[in-house]
């Protein structure tokens, strides 16, 4: 490939299948990924991590912490700071009950598998260092879905910071694939005094790169990436502080990206509206399958 766009072998079939109706398209998940962002003199870097290669689905890809909402976040209200629930119903596209499991989903992924924790004991607060055993025996707890998110943020006597997360961008995953996921990216700036650290039973290794770099890694097929991640990634790059792009993702627009399958007589083109640049043309061989 000339690039380090992830491409699954499988694709072209499953959209072969799509298309004369043979498969039928699971219900996406819920999932929220947020892109973690520090100042450096070079302008912000991101947090990513790389998917372990024996993973089934995007072995090896860089990507950012995140994961799928714990339905459980849906029914208990937590305490919250920062804009209520039905501004970000409004701004997620969902009801309240989801708007709040969504952000909870990405306030527990960023503190399951990086470490970092977006809340506080009160309000205009947020905790210090949470690399304590005390602290990773709860972190683990909520890794293993032992105790919610919401139960944990109880136990703790802790406040979500809504107000830390910006609402960036929302992609769900293609129609032909066996997993699908309905996913909020978000963007924050690491809190000061905590610091991350490998905590993903998922990821091999974990960076802090500047934007432009990591775009630099995936056009040289250095780096391997979801069509997603190299998009956010290029978005990112304008912006000369983590405050800058929390500031730009007020106005951003949230309307979901799906990828599209044509079929013609001679191939499949699959692309993905506004992405011009992920448009891949898969040709048919004689037969009706892949060439």
């Amino acid at each position: 490939m000339a690039n380090g766009q992830w491409f699954p072998s499988d694709w072209p079939e499953r959209i072969r299948a799509l298309a004369d109706g043979t498969l039928t398209p699971v219900t996406p998940k819920r999932a929220a990924t947020v892109m973690l962002l520090k100042d450096t003199d070079g302008g912000p870097a991101v947090h990513m991590l790389r998917r372990r290669a024996s993973m089934a689905f995007a072995g090896g890809a860089y990507a950012y912490p995140g994961g799928g909402v714990d339905p459980r976040d849906d029914e208990r209200l937590v305490r919250w700071a920062g804009p209520t629930r039905a501004w970000w119903a409004e701004r997620l596209g969902v009801d309240e009950a989801e708007a709040q499991a969504i952000v909870c989903a990405a306030v527990r992924e960023t503190y399951e598998e990086a470490g970092v924790l977006l809340a506080g004991p009160a309000p205009d607060s947020v905790v210090g260092d949470t690399t304590g055993a005390d602290w990773e025996a709860d972190r683990a707890a909520v890794a293993a879905r032992e105790l919610s998110f919401a139960e944990f943020l109880d136990r703790r006597g802790l406040v979500l910071r809504s107000d830390l997360l910006g609402a960036w961008t929302r992609w769900i995953t293609p129609e032909f694939e066996p997993r699908r996921y309905d996913t909020w990216f978000f963007v924050a700036a690491l809190p000061e005094g905590q610091r991350t650290r490998n905590a993903s039973t998922e990821a091999d290794r974990t960076v802090w790169i500047r934007p432009p770099e990591a775009a630099d890694g995936y056009d040289r097929g250095e780096l391997t990436m979801m069509p997603p991640t190299i998009a956010t990634l290029r978005q990112l790059i304008p912006h000369a502080t983590a405050a800058d792009a929390l500031t730009a993702a007020r106005g951003r627009d949230l309307t979901p990206v799906l990828a599209e399958a044509r079929l013609t007589d001679d191939e499949i083109v699959l692309s993905w509206p506004g992405h011009g640049e992920f448009t891949k043309h898969i040709p048919i061989a004689a037969g009706g399958g892949p060439a």
